[in-house]
């Protein structure tokens, strides 16, 4: 398990250089305002690449399952940083048609983040832990929906150039794309979580004695 978390602390460090030096060379830069497709590329091809590895790999997929899903959710509370979206639409700097919603979106997991880390992350609140990754999820892939599609919604507005140059483009490009997998990990944890809480019912069912079982 170490050695995982040596390789993807690396792969991590790896790519956030990747993604800062294609910014600073203006890859994700889009001055016409058109589909972002170079950011949309580089929101899902990590999480493309983790799905594969967690399929193939025993090992890997393992080490996920062993991470704290306590911590993993408590890091979307840096999603509060949502707000910096809505301020910038109100100074015109991004369309409302993006900023509102992701902004919005984001500061509402982040600020429950901390409520679902202590109180859902638990056997018996699987259900709404779940549901509350699947809202992280949803928020997320809806920021890079508008994100990407931004001036085609509202070609009147402001355009989506900040988000495409540094340091706005490494939300998209490295934050957006690394809390989706996190919430994937947590999903997939809750999941083992109902399967290891039915397992150690049924043993204590079984290690009663006989009669007890029996007229319990």
């Amino acid at each position: 398990m170490k050695s995982y978390g040596k390789l993807v602390a690396a792969l991590m460090a790896g790519w956030f250089v990747l993604a800062v030096t294609a910014s600073a060379f203006h890859v994700f830069k889009n001055p016409q305002n058109r589909i972002g497709v170079a950011v949309a590329i580089a929101a899902t091809v990590p999480i493309i690449v983790f799905s594969i590895w967690v399929a193939v790999s025993g090992g890997f997929r393992q080490f996920t399952l062993s991470l704290n899903p306590r911590a993993l959710t408590f890091i979307q509370s840096w999603r509060v940083l949502g707000a910096v979206f809505v301020i910038l639409e109100a100074y015109h700097v991004l369309p409302a048609v993006f900023a509102l919603p992701a902004g919005y979106g984001d500061m509402t997991i982040g600020f429950t983040a901390p409520l679902a880390a202590l109180l859902l992350a638990v056997p018996r609140r699987r259900a709404s832990f779940i549901a509350w990754q699947l809202l992280g999820i949803l928020d997320l892939v809806g920021a890079v929906g508008l994100g990407t599609t931004a001036g085609l919604l509202d070609p009147a507005g402001p355009p989506m150039v900040p988000m495409t140059v540094l340091p706005l483009s490494l939300i998209p490009t490295f934050a957006v794309p690394l809390l989706l997998i996190l919430h994937l990990i947590s999903i997939a944890q809750a999941k083992s979580w109902n399967a290891a809480s039915t397992e150690v019912a049924l043993g204590a069912a079984l290690s009663q004695p006989e009669s007890r079982r029996t007229f319990s």
